[in-house]
């Protein structure tokens, strides 16, 4: 059992230990990594039929895996995950999905989504 419970928090450690090294800090871009997560703050809405959330202090997370973006909202909206992205100018990406309408700008310090799929829109304009 105490070499169980030594092996354990070793590998706690290490997952701890990795998972600061992965979080970014707020000068990153995330276009110029392969691997981001960083959490932006500000107004996020969300709208589907008659079921309608809002908030002025909601948070949007940001994980990026590869060409693959996840945004993880707070407030109960529902995710957005796999949105893929190319690098368009200076410091913004924009969404290359065919099958939604959608504009999405992220920056190390800003990031904006209007996005609309499947009846249902998500929007944010929240800053790092």
């Amino acid at each position: 059992m105490k070499n169980f419970l030594k092996y354990f928090s070793i590998v706690a450690v290490v997952l701890m230990a990795g998972m600061v090294f992965v979080s970014c800090s707020k000068n990153d871009d995330p276009a110029d990594n392969d691997v981001f997560v960083g959490t932006y703050n500000g107004r996020v809405t969300y709208q589907n039929g008659s079921e309608s959330k809002s908030n002025d202090n909601g948070k949007v997370t940001v994980v990026k895996v590869g060409s693959d973006y996840n945004f993880v909202f707070s407030d109960g909206i529902p995710d957005l995950t796999g949105v893929r992205f190319r690098k368009d100018g200076d410091n913004t990406v924009v969404s290359i999905d065919e099958d939604v309408t959608k504009i999405i700008r992220i920056t190390a310090s800003k990031l904006t989504i209007g996005y609309a799929k499947d009846g249902a829109t998500w929007t944010a304009d929240c800053n790092r």
